[in-house]
């Protein structure tokens, strides 16, 4: 069993990282806090419309994580990627404030998530590199935890914000550049690369079919991931669940306070959880937990269910989403590693489209409910997947930084 870590253990480079997590996720939460209900009440989208952003946008950021991830294995340097990666996404801040139309929103975000591709797979594996393997999950959960507070307090900003500017919505958008901004300065001057990155140059370029060699623990955590996503479809519709409920337009934000207020309180026990324990263990809960969401949003008609089915719907992502990537580590070799992650983001890219896609067309159709619910019965097979696949992932079995 692993003797509990401290957080003074945790090296200062992976700080950095959730740092820039922070920053950049307040910056970006503050819009998309908001960018639901502006595409609906001012540009006039339907919910299929924006089914169809959503999944085009974070089907974007996933499947950009192959090819970033194989080059950061390519190359051997993945500082360059993240940096390249999250300049991006500061630039395309002011495209929101800017848009007028649904293509132009659509863009901004292409161009956005992009920019959160090309980052992801090599942030998550510089974090593998780079954190002690006895504490692997707790920097995982770290990391995830601050990206997660920055997720709460760009919603808080936005809330601020409407208040302050008359639910000026463009306005508001705005204040977006400043946190984008300071993400990038960290990344640049407080992240250090771990040489090892840069070490025995000599070996045959790496190619994305090269993932092939790992083994098949890899591939059951990666087709269990993907029907796990494939039953979680874009939070944007529950800032839309929000509206219809009846949650005044300025305070709608408030969705996101709360469920990332639950992400980010559980994120780092939950990695520390799965330091000490079996990680499909900690992995079954926070499916539990979405199946629970699903159902107490379908039937929610007042705030307070709204409110404790988005705290569940947050105690799943802190569950799933940095023990997933703690996972990835567990079952590939460092040489391999970004790779494995752009492979693993590829099928929950295509997961995450589908399901927003389909999402968008229940809730036109039927209504929020049987979006819901839906989304219910997709967590349940991936709950019985889960049970039925042997898997054989824990933390011991690959311990290579």
């Amino acid at each position: 069993m692993t003797a509990k870590p401290t957080l003074v253990q945790i090296p200062r480079s992976i700080w950095a990282l959730g740092l820039v997590s922070l920053f950049m996720d307040t910056s970006s939460e503050l819009v998309h806090s908001l960018l639901p209900v502006f595409m609906v009440s001012t540009l006039g989208a339907s919910m299929t419309s924006v089914g169809i952003v959503e999944g085009i946008a974070e089907a974007t950021a996933l499947i950009a994580k192959i090819f970033s991830g194989t080059l950061s294995d390519h190359f051997r340097k993945r500082k360059l990627l993240v940096a390249i990666g999250y300049g991006m996404a500061a630039l395309t801040k002011p495209l929101f404030p800017l848009a007028h139309s649904i293509p132009t929103v659509l863009t901004a975000r292409f161009i956005d998530r992009i920019g959160k591709g090309i980052r992801g797979a090599p942030r998550d594996a510089l974090v593998g590199d780079i954190a002690p393997p006895e504490i692997r999950g707790a920097c995982f959960g770290l990391r995830q935890s601050l990206d997660t507070v920055g997720a709460f307090l760009g919603p808080a900003l936005a809330i601020a914000g409407m208040l302050l500017l008359a639910n000026n919505t463009r306005a508001v958008m705005w204040v977006a550049v400043i946190p984008a901004m300071i993400a990038f300065l960290i990344l640049v001057f407080g992240v250090k690369e771990p040489e090892m990155q840069h070490a025995d140059k000599s070996k045959p370029p790496l190619r994305i079919c090269d993932i092939r060699h790992v083994g098949s623990a890899y591939w059951k955590l990666v087709a269990i991931a993907g029907v796990l996503t494939l039953a979680r479809f874009s939070e944007a519709f529950l800032i839309l669940k929000a509206l219809a409920t009846g949650l005044p337009i300025a305070y709608v934000p408030l969705v996101m306070v709360v469920m990332n207020v639950f992400y980010a309180g559980a994120a780092y026990p939950a990695g520390i959880l799965s330091d000490r324990v079996d990680r499909k263990n900690v992995l079954l809960i926070g499916v539990a937990f979405l199946i629970a969401a699903d159902v107490v949003l379908g039937y929610s008609a007042s705030l307070w269910m709204l409110a404790l089915g988005v705290g569940l719907w947050g105690l799943h992502m802190a569950f799933t989403q940095g023990l997933l990537a703690t996972m990835i580590t567990d079952t590939t070799p460092p040489e391999l590693r970004g790779t494995a992650y752009g492979v693993f983001n590829l099928v929950c890219g295509i997961a995450m489209l589908v399901a927003s896609v389909i999402a968008g067309l229940l809730w036109d159709q039927f209504g929020p409910s049987v979006t819901f619910f839906t989304g219910a019965a997709f967590t349940t097979v991936a709950l019985l997947a889960l049970l039925m696949v042997h898997t054989d992932h824990s933390q011991k079995t690959n311990n290579n930084a």
